[in-house]
């Protein structure tokens, strides 16, 4: 008998021991038929600890060898490896926005989106009497959860979910403060494939300036999640995401067609410039269409984006996006434009949008840093009717104070200013000063 069996002898006699005291205490006349099913489970037992003992470390588990049938054998054999070869992550924050806002032309209702971050079309315009706004909430918090999963071929499979509290009107403030989880992120990664909800190719979120604000400069820079499949080659991504034309009519409504035949594509180059920084660019083609009964109108539509980092100093960065395109507006400034219009005669017409932005990031000391930016944008719906309702123009500029506490908690103060015009002359301007305390996980 080897030397790893004669030490694990004790051990089965102890665990027979328990049984028969167990056995005995809960039934003394023990019946001769129930003490022969105990001895052949004893038995059993002991075999099973001698046959551990002997198998190797990496030796399949006994659960999946007992099973009497092949594909169970193989179901957990396989979930069993998979469970110790997947590891769980989370992480996320907590943040904590007051915001105090005035409006020198109109209001904006409660629950508005407008009130929680800077959305350029929610900007009242018009001659109406200002109004001012003071608001509290913690609708931006954020939980992230991934998995990761070797494999064999020494690649993984990785996985990305994304939760936040922000677009959401199933709430109020009266009582409990309860708003439902909005899903921002949800994709899985293999190799060089993406495949779920994620962040536009035609995006690039690196470029994005350091601000209290959700967005920042939201009128001057691509922002859109939604669903796609994305290759990555070296400096190259390519992707095919979800269609969606988004178009305004003469009665001044805005449609959102759901008539989209062909995804939207997308390639990104960035160059990577070492400790300088990196500098990118994208395209998108996009075919615009809209049906009304059996009368379809097509219309192809592009643009593209160039965007980068360049750090001045270890100290001192430049941040910055230009952006151009017919038929582009539902990737830009959060749809603050549509990408077409129905003009007079009933067809449908690409909206010329010209947009950017450039922020200046400085590291006052290790803990303390500001950020100082200007963003623009231009529409020329190009349709000979006026009255359409149309943002033509928008700006914004910001300036703030962010300081560490701690490595994972810091607080800061931000100043924007914002302005936006309508195609009929009508204007209206938003100022804001936003404070801030977050935490990280």
């Amino acid at each position: 008998m080897s030397t790893t069996t004669s030490a694990r002898r004790p051990l089965s006699l102890l665990v027979v021991s328990i049984l028969l005291s167990q056995s005995l205490h809960a039934n003394p006349a023990t019946p001769a038929d129930e003490l022969a099913q105990l001895k052949q489970r004893i038995a059993l037992l002991e075999q099973r600890l001698n046959t551990s003992a002997a198998a190797p470390a990496t030796a399949t588990p006994t659960v999946a060898a007992a099973s009497g049938n092949t594909t169970d054998k193989q179901a957990s054999m396989w979930n069993m490896a998979t469970a110790q070869a997947t590891q769980f992550s989370y992480k996320g924050y907590i943040k904590l926005d007051a915001l105090a806002s005035r409006y020198d032309s109109g209001s904006l209702a409660t629950g508005d989106v407008g009130r929680d971050f800077y959305a350029p079309s929610k900007t009242p315009v018009g001659h109406l009497p200002s109004s001012q706004n003071f608001d509290l909430h913690a609708k931006q918090s954020r939980l992230i959860l991934g998995t990761q999963t070797a494999l064999d071929n020494g690649k993984s499979i990785n996985s990305h979910l994304e939760l936040d509290f922000m677009v959401n009107t199933k709430g109020n403030k009266r009582v409990s403060n309860g708003y439902e989880p909005e899903l921002r992120q949800a994709f899985v990664q293999y190799d060089q494939w993406l495949a779920g909800q994620a962040w536009s190719n035609f995006m690039d979120v690196a470029a994005l300036p350091d601000t209290l604000d959700f967005v920042g400069p939201t009128e001057g820079t691509v922002f859109n999640r939604q669903a796609q499949l994305r290759y990555q080659h070296g400096n190259w991504r390519v992707s095919m995401e979800s269609p969606e034309t988004t178009f305004t009519d003469l009665s001044k409504a805005s449609i959102a067609s759901g008539a989209g035949r062909l995804p939207d594509l997308t390639a990104r180059y960035q160059h990577d410039l070492g400790a300088a920084g990196y500098w990118s660019a994208a395209l998108l083609l996009r075919e615009l269409r809209h049906q009304v009964g059996t009368t379809t109108q097509n219309k192809s539509a592009a643009g593209m984006s160039v965007s980068g980092r360049y750090n001045l100093s270890p100290q001192t960065n430049l941040r910055g996006a230009f952006n151009y395109g017919d038929g582009i507006g539902r990737y830009i400034g959060l749809n603050l434009v549509n990408d077409a219009v129905i003009d007079t005669h009933g067809d449908l017409q690409p909206i010329e949008v010209t947009a950017g932005f450039l922020a200046l990031q400085h590291y006052w000391q290790p803990r303390l840093r500001s950020s100082v930016g200007l963003s623009f944008f231009q529409a020329d719906p190009s349709t000979g009717t006026p009255m359409l309702d149309l943002t033509t123009d928008a700006r914004s500029a910001h300036l703030n104070l962010i300081y560490q506490l701690q490595p994972k908690l810091e607080v800061g103060a931000e100043l924007t200013h914002a302005e936006r015009t309508r195609d009929d002359g009508a204007e209206g301007a938003m100022n804001r000063l936003q404070l801030s305390a977050k935490y990280s996980f």
